[in-house]
């Protein structure tokens, strides 16, 4: 695989893998007629897709980034996409309080990248 798809590819796996982890985790907050029992079967097999992209994008991933920078990517991934899901699925309101806090965290992302200081 060329070194710039490497580097690409599990950007682009993570994103749809926690789209389907968010509806996993939090599409049910929505359902609320349903038995928890078959909302969690549900879950359990939305997060099989998650799994299935997820496990490629790390193994694809660890050929040119670090497990802490996959991790650290995963992770600002996540709130990238929990912000969208929330405020469009959930009709959650985003504060300043969110994005100052959002921006925290990836602040603390970019001393991963920046390597050894």
């Amino acid at each position: 695989m060329p070194v710039n798809m490497a580097a690409i590819a599990p950007i682009l796996l993570l994103i749809a893998s926690n789209i389907f982890m968010t509806f996993a985790w939090y599409g049910h907050l929505k359902v609320e007629h349903r038995p928890i029992w078959l909302l969690v079967v549900a879950s359990w097999g939305i997060a099989f897709f998650e799994y299935c992209l997820a496990v490629p994008a790390n193994r694809i991933g660890r050929t040119v980034y670090s497990a802490a920078e996959l991790k650290t990517m995963q992770e600002v991934i996540t709130l990238g996409v929990f912000a969208v899901f929330s405020v469009t699925y959930l009709g959650d309101r985003f504060t300043w309080n969110h994005a100052i806090g959002f921006m925290l965290i990836a602040a603390g992302a970019l001393f991963i990248f920046k390597g050894p200081i």
